[in-house]
């Protein structure tokens, strides 16, 4: 009998599988598709990879102010779906290899529990003493008219699946995923179009960011329609209500689906543990606990943070408590980010936030045009950094746009974990010349 059974092989799961059988513990992976989930096969990595190849392109084409002229540059789309798809299957294979270095057993298929120690594959059943359920999350379809059925409408994971870009793009849903997608679009040319509901793209951001990413989108000819409600779709077009209250339309050759993720809570027997489930998923404590002694979850199945950084931790936590190892999953330095151009990362509260809950002390705030490297390798671009004190001087937040934003923001989420002031924070010592510089220099504001 397996000490755990993980169903769900993606950054939750393979993760917290790895992790118990380097524990000693014998561990059961049941997967139905590809091992890394949504984040390797159909999110994260490979939105990246596509990113990146769009920031490229646009580079070339604007790379003169650096002493560099580019005679000719063509985007081959084709020939970068070939290098993701290879990528996927690369980082794939290693987390194979490294579950059978840890013999933990791949069940393949589809799974069901039958209670809280047995779960069925095919013709077999698995008994175990503890259960991780990370069957992660799948993208939300609204019942909004003229979705379903339609041939113009897809949902990200059949817009990466697409053999050539969309001529024209309409995006329902201005949260991460929609203004990832329009960014990846604007930056080859492709007119591009949000329709969000709330008063701003990625309504949980920092106010003024969201503010400059909108700015740039704008500024590269993507059209962005705030507090609207989308009425229904006819084809390609999609008829909405703007913020006065007029009926508008704005069409594309497809339609990109980006209303948020909803978890995965039907088709594999999750009735029969009779769970405390809400809407928003499998409840948990910071134990990675659910209702029911032996039983966890980890993940976007927990509707917590939808990253799949928080997901890993998530599963690590879980093994440590089924061990015998007290730990708890702390949610106040979980850093998020969005992957367009400019990039944008934030950790921690907002001053909002802070504000909200009656510990805001301060706000500071620096242009990275402070940092020489910054300089040295942009031409033209604007971002800054802004960190949230609280009332003792107590790092309680970080938000940065621009480059290597994604790259930086770890070091701010170490700085909250550890509860640091801004006196601790001004003597560290960061390499010269780097941009990250500046999460120690905004200190001085």
């Amino acid at each position: 009998m397996p000490d755990l059974i993980v169903l769900g092989g993606g950054p939750a799961g393979y993760v917290a599988a790895e992790h118990a059988a380097r524990l000693g513990k014998s561990v059961v992976l049941v997967e139905r598709d590809r091992l890394g989930g949504t984040c390797l096969n159909r999110g994260c990595v490979p939105t990246k990879a596509y990113l990146h190849a769009a920031k490229l392109y646009h580079h070339a084409l604007n790379s003169q102010a650096f002493g560099v002229t580019v005679r000719e540059a063509a985007f081959d789309y084709g020939r970068l779906k070939e290098r993701t798809d290879k990528l996927k299957e690369t980082l794939g294979g290693g987390i194979a290899g490294l579950l059978r270095k840890r013999r933990v057993e791949l069940a393949a298929g589809e799974g069901e529990i039958l209670d809280k120690n047995r779960v069925r594959v095919g013709d077999k059943v698995y008994e175990g003493d503890n259960l991780l359920i990370a069957t992660g999350s799948a993208p939300a379809w609204p019942p909004i008219p003229g979705v379903r059925d339609n041939p113009a409408v897809v949902d990200s994971t059949g817009l990466l699946e697409l053999s050539r870009p969309a001529a024209s793009l309409v995006v329902i849903g201005g949260g991460v995923i929609g203004t990832e997608f329009a960014c990846f679009h604007s930056l080859l040319g492709i007119k591009a179009a949000i329709v969000e509901m709330l008063p701003r793209l990625c309504g949980n951001l920092d106010s003024e960011l969201a503010q400059a990413l909108q700015r740039k989108l704008e500024s590269r000819g993507t059209e962005i329609h705030l507090d609207a409600r989308v009425d229904r779709l006819e084809g390609g077009e999609v008829f909405f209500t703007d913020s006065q209250g007029r009926a508008r339309s704005v069409a594309g050759e497809r339609i990109l689906l980006a209303a948020g993720r909803v978890p995965i809570l039907g088709g594999f027997g999750l009735e029969n543990l009779n769970l405390d489930v809400g809407r928003e998923g499998i409840r948990v404590n910071d134990r990675a606990e659910t209702s029911l002694p032996g039983v966890y979850a980890a993940g976007d199945v927990t509707g917590k943070f939808p990253l799949a950084h928080f997901a890993s931790r998530q599963g690590l936590v879980a093994v440590e408590n089924l061990s015998g190892k007290p730990a708890v999953c702390r949610e106040s330095a979980i850093p998020a980010v969005v992957y367009g151009d400019p990039e944008i990362a934030t950790v921690g509260l907002t001053r909002e936030g802070a504000e909200a809950r009656g510990i805001f002390g301060r706000a500071v705030k620096m242009p990275l045009a402070a940092s020489g490297r910054f300089l040295a390798e942009t031409e033209g671009e604007r971002g800054f950094v802004k960190a949230v004190l609280g009332r003792s001087d107590v790092l309680l937040g970080m938000q940065v746009i621009g480059p290597y934003a994604s790259e930086m923001i770890g070091a701010a989420a170490v700085m909250i974990e550890n509860e640091m002031r801004a006196g601790d924070i001004r003597e560290l010592v960061f390499p010269h010349p780097t941009v990250a510089e500046i999460l120690r220099d905004v200190m001085s504001g």
